[in-house]
Formats: C-alpha cells, sequence, structure tokens
C-alpha cells in the first residue's frame, strides 16, 4: 500500500543552535502521522513530513513545547 505524504515547511521564531533543532525535532516528531522533521536553525525553519495535513494548532503547541514560536 502506498501512503501518500504531506511536506511543509513552517517558519520557527527563536532558534539559535543544533540544540534547538534537536528539541523541536523531538517535540514534533510525537505527533500523530509525523514520518520525519528537519528544523534548521540557519532558515528559521522546520520541514515536517506527515501521513496527512498537521493541525497547525497541534503543531504550534508542539513547538511552544520545545520552547519555540511558529511564526
Amino acid at each position: 500500500m502506498n501512503v501518500a505524504n504531506h511536506t511543509e515547511t513552517y517558519a520557527i521564531t527563536g532558534m539559535t543552535c543544533g540544540h534547538c533543532e534537536l528539541s523541536i525535532q523531538e517535540e514534533v516528531a510525537e505527533l500523530d502521522g509525523v514520518v520525519d522533521v528537519r528544523a534548521d536553525h540557519t532558515l528559521g525553519q522546520v520541514t515536517v513530513t506527515s501521513t496527512r495535513p498537521l493541525d497547525r494548532a497541534a503543531l504550534a503547541g508542539a513547538v511552544d513545547e520545545a520552547g519555540y514560536s511558529l511564526s
């Protein structure tokens, strides 16, 4: 069975280093349906691949839990 994945890139404020990236990746990876997360502090963004479109409020909550903000 081939499942279509959805990939979206979101702007994040507050990331300054690799540890920031890891914190965001760990929190976002816990969201239901997420199959891959790549945060990049130099670009100030996170790219998320999931089995379906993510609820923006849930994503914002995960990013907030890590200590950062979804722009």
